[in-house]
């Protein structure tokens, strides 16, 4: 008995009942068997001209005899794609795009028709990934550019330059693939790429470097036209007839092009849309003429020849014969050549030096690939501009340099040429390797197809440039090769005289191929900018994600035509293709440092199923990147990655509140964890030693902060240098008041927002405010980044009799942070202190200098002074001296200490009697004797301190002896009122 394979019907893209169904999306299960459907029929979904019918089977269209028409009925789904029809592959090729994923859909709507769902054909690897790599990649440089390149650098400098740049690009491919088979790829493509795997930062700042460069790249492709339209197509057609005003040309031609294309992409691509195909033909056909002219060369070189005069090459449109004197009829007569470097057509007229002295000779522009013309093209000849085009190892008599020459049919170089020039013009010929990952939702297995696509077409494109590179050496005069607009051979580009059968396919074919390729970029560079405005992570550029109602950039496209125009107003494509290899390279290098940074780190959700990847590979491709970058133009380099770090800073600055759960993220919680374990290695030295505070805040009966100005004094003393921890407590347990530590952590964070406190908040629960305290002091932070003072406001009801409690918590929490060897600060009215908008214009910060405070209460006035608040505030030292101390010498002593600590302040040494002197402030204070014994020590020599010593030690014998003597025991007076239990003991 027969067995039978049923297809199902799914709803993932990689189903394969879409070939069954004439490449439309599948039909949801939900939808064929939905509720209500009693009398057992599939209901068809809506079609966009609203008919409906009941059918056993799942047709498209309401014709339901012609259903089978040109369908594959294949039983077994691996049969279905492994032997597809015919017929079935030219309907998918007859419905080829070039266009980015959701150009389509907005096509869908403009005949004012709602549709609920938008069916679009799925492709597969061919022909949705391989033909648009090569059609983006096989461009105007090839056409236009190649055999110029060929021609300066040589056959070995061309190699290098062509293999650095493929490389470059294969290995940006697999980092792409890596990263685009790790999930779905909407619109956006690279841009979507770089910002979820590195962080709305870098993705803002290379998305729009990306976009610049997809806009400049539509500039060069404008450029390519108009060049090939006045050049080869049209030159009758130019407005300004000097040679040096043909960049005027192309800036009025090129706009006027430009205007054109921006009202087709405005009115609908869904027109360009229909002739990609013709486009991509273009380019096919042009490869395969050149390959059939190589071939060609063989059986029979092409009847092209060159004019040379002496060893110069001679321009070839004005005259026809290479002869200074022809025969006609029995007589011979000067031809037009001599009339171009002659007064006069006459034979015994004056003529220019060096048309007199050297012969004129005819040769062959393509020898032909067996006629060993590659090995005089194997080097380079880079000349600075205006230099005569020679050949070499041809016999020609020097003469005298005449200012004529340049109004004479020579040819010259146009700019000056060097290698790092080269490879910045050439580049732009590699890009376009994103074309696959653009549209990844419309494949049918993106996971599959964008990996071997890319990759296959990066491959192909290679092969295509390097034969190129060797063909055009081996068949091709390099006096030829260097002539960059074919002036020598008629006007005729020089890869179509070697093309076969005509020259015009190869015109014709890069002229097309260049309008498709302009329009692309004037279609994909606005959705790049459109994707970015709509994430909203660039305030500024939110009006561009808007557009027609059926979701057009329209805004967007008139940002992009206008930055084209820049590009069209530089008139070079020498000029402008350096330029788009920056943002180009900077993109591919952030694509490879996706892939590494996330390899790295080998996050859960890291799982590509491309599995031919290493983040070593990734970093070689970053590291040639960053290289062509400044191979190509450093100045160029240096403004790229300028533009970029101003975005990436504004982004920063203006608070990105995307979660994406970015690599960066991952690598900086490495990176804390890595820091962390380094700083508990060691005990930090005295000199990094600085304040790391944790800031005891108290919430009200609303749980918002009670004093803000206490974050103010943070921000003040801080200045987001080290550590801040701000931590609060609430009475009670957290099962009860969990929703209350949530909010009251909110508001905790929108407060340090608000006096830009930068640091870490955290709100506890406990029935126990005083052990709460404590686990805080001793607990808060991690590692080796703890706190070392706690900052806090004095008790504002420590008088009252309720304040017993705030008094004993207070009380104990000081106990508690001098156990912990840490710095206790207790700000007294917080409330009064300035606001950071506030500007102190004068005022004092006084600080009564007290021993074994290691130096903190000169370290805080410091502090404070950093800040705009207190910047002009004077700080003053106030030391207490005994009647019997030398208040002069303690003066000048402190001065000297202040100078050796590089810190401004005024001293004064306030005296007072031993009876108004408590015991607890006697034993604060540093006494004359004890500091002038320090400052010796530090800063005197060994002989001068010998010399000293017994002078120190019988003035340190009185004061002990007058300590003794001492018997006033007056509390102090901060806390005067405390009850005597509650006092610190001494």
């Amino acid at each position: 008995m027969p067995t039978f394979t049923v297809v199902p019907v799914e709803d993932g893209e990689d189903s394969s009942s879409a070939g069954a169904t004439g490449g439309s999306k599948p039909v949801s299960l939900s939808k064929i068997f939905g509720e209500g459907d009693d009398d057992g029929n599939l209901q068809e979904p809506q079609s966009g001209d609203g008919q409906s019918e009941s059918s056993p089977f799942l047709t498209p269209d309401s014709d339901g005899e012609h259903y089978y028409e040109g369908k594959n009925m294949a039983l077994f789904e691996e049969e279905m794609d492994s032997n597809p029809m015919v017929s079935s592959f030219l309907n998918k090729l007859a419905n080829y795009t070039n266009l980015t994923q959701g150009v389509r859909e907005h096509e869908e709507a403009e005949d004012g028709v709602r549709r609920m769902t938008v069916m679009v054909p799925l492709m597969g690897t061919f022909i949705g990934v391989y033909l648009p790599c090569m059609q983006n990649i096989l461009g105007v440089i090839l056409f236009l550019r190649l055999t110029w390149i060929v021609g300066t650098a040589g056959i070995l400098g061309s190699f290098a330059i062509v293999s650095m740049c493929c490389i470059c690009t294969l290995l940006t491919a697999i980092s792409m693939s890596a990263i685009a088979t790790n999930g779905v790829v909407p619109a956006g493509g690279s841009y979507y790429m770089i910002s979820r795997s590195l962080g709305p930062e870098f993705g803002g700042a290379v998305g729009l470097c990306f976009y610049l460069g997809t806009t400049f790249a539509g500039s060069l492709y404008i450029l390519g036209i108009i060049e090939i339209l006045l050049t080869y197509i049209i030159p009758t057609a130019t407005l300004f007839e000097e040679d040096a005003a043909m960049l005027n040309n192309m800036r009025v031609y090129g706009t006027c092009c430009l205007v054109l294309m921006a009202l087709v992409v405005f009115v609908g691509v869904k027109y360009v849309n229909k002739l990609a195909l013709v486009f991509l033909a273009c380019v096919i056909l042009s490869i395969m003429a050149t390959y059939a002219g190589v071939i060609k060369t063989i059986i029979e070189p092409p009847e092209f020849n060159v004019c040379l005069l002496g060893n110069r090459s001679l321009k070839n449109e004005k005259f026809d014969t290479c002869a200074k004197t022809e025969v006609v009829k029995n007589l011979t007569v000067t031809t037009e050549l001599w009339s171009l470097f002659c007064d006069s057509k006459y034979s015994n007229t004056t003529c220019d030096e060096y048309f007199t002295l050297n012969n004129l000779t005819e040769i062959q522009a393509i020898p032909g690939l067996l006629s060993g013309v590659i090995k005089d093209n194997l080097w380079g000849h880079y000349d600075p501009a205006g230099v005569f085009i020679e050949k070499e190892n041809q016999h020609s008599a020097p003469a005298a340099e005449t200012p004529q020459n340049i109004y004479k049919p020579y040819l010259f170089n146009d700019i000056t040429t060097y290698f790092t020039l080269l490879v910045g013009i050439y580049f732009p010929s590699v890009t376009g390797i994103m074309a696959g990952s653009n549209r990844s939702g419309d494949l049918k297995d993106a996971q599959k197809s964008i990996p071997i696509g890319t990759i296959m077409a990066i491959l192909t494109t290679s092969f295509i440039y390097i034969s190129f590179v060797v063909l055009f050496g081996a068949c091709i005069e390099g006096v030829v090769l260097r002539d960059k607009f074919g002036y020598s051979v008629k006007k005729i580009p020089v890869i179509g005289i070697l093309a076969w059968p005509s020259p015009w396919v190869i015109v014709i074919g890069s002229f097309f191929s260049c309008c498709g390729a302009g329009l692309q970029s004037l279609t994909g560079a606005p959705r790049l900018l459109q994707a970015i405005a709509r994430d909203g992570i660039i305030p500024f550029l939110q009006v561009f994600g808007h557009g027609k109602a059926n979701g057009e950039p329209t805004w967007a496209l008139l940002l992009t035509v206008g930055i084209c125009e820049i590009g069209i107003l530089i008139a070079s494509v020498d000029n402008v293709a350096p330029i788009l290899s920056m943002f180009f390279l900077m993109c591919y290098l952030f694509v490879n440092l996706a892939c590494a940074v996330q390899t790295l780190l080998g996050t859960p959700n890291w799982r590509p199923r491309f599995k031919f990847y290493h983040w070593s590979l990734s970093f070689l491709g970053m590291s040639l990147c960053l290289s062509l970058m400044f191979i190509c133009s450093w100045y160029y380099a240096l403004v790229a990655i300028v533009i970029a770090g101003c975005i990436y800073k504004y982004i920063e600055y203006k608070g990105a509140v995307k979660e994406w759960g970015d690599g960066i993220r991952g690598l900086s919680l490495n990176a804390a964890r890595y820091a962390l374990i380094r700083l508990e290695e060691a005990p930090p030295h005295t000199k990094n030693w600085r304040p790391q505070l944790m800031v005891l805040c108290k919430m009200n009966s609303d749980l918002l902060v009670k004093h803000p100005r206490l974050l103010s004094l943070t921000t003040q003393l801080k200045a987001g240098k080290g550590l801040t921890i701000v931590c609060s407590v609430l009475d009670g347990t957290y099962m009860t008041r969990a929703n209350d530590a949530k909010t009251a952590l909110q508001n905790l964070k929108t407060a340090m927002a608000v006096e830009k406190t930068k640091g870490f908040s955290h709100v506890v629960v406990s029935s126990n405010l005083r052990n709460a305290f404590s686990l805080l002091i001793q607990s808060a932070g991690l590692g080796g980044m703890k706190h070392n003072a706690v900052l806090m406001a004095w008790p504002a009801d420590w008088k009252l009799a309720l304040g017993s409690l705030a008094r004993r918590n207070f009380i104990e929490t000081v106990r508690e942070t001098t156990s912990a060897n840490q710095a206790m600060l207790v700000a007294k009215n917080i409330d009064r202190f300035p606001s950071n908008q506030e500007r102190l214009k004068d005022g004092n910060i006084d600080v009564w200098w007290i021993v074994h405070d290691g130096g903190l209460l000169m370290l805080l006035p410091f502090l404070l002074k950093q800040h705009k608040v207190w910047k002009k505030c004077t700080m003053r030292i106030f030391t207490v001296a005994q009647m019997d101390d030398n208040s002069i010498q303690m003066k000048k002593d402190l001065q000297m200490f202040l100078y050796q600590l590089r810190l401004d302040a005024e001293v004064e040494v306030v005296e007072m009697h031993d009876s108004d002197i408590s015991a607890f402030t006697y034993e604060k204070t540093l006494m004359m004797e004890q500091r002038s014994q320090m400052l010796k020590q530090m800063h005197l020599s060994r002989t001068e301190r010998e010399r000293e010593i017994q002078s120190i030690t019988d003035v340190s014998r009185g004061s002990i002896k007058r300590k003794k003597q001492s018997a006033v025991h007056a509390p102090p007076l901060n806390i005067m009122c405390i009850p005597e239990e509650e006092m610190l003991p001494v």
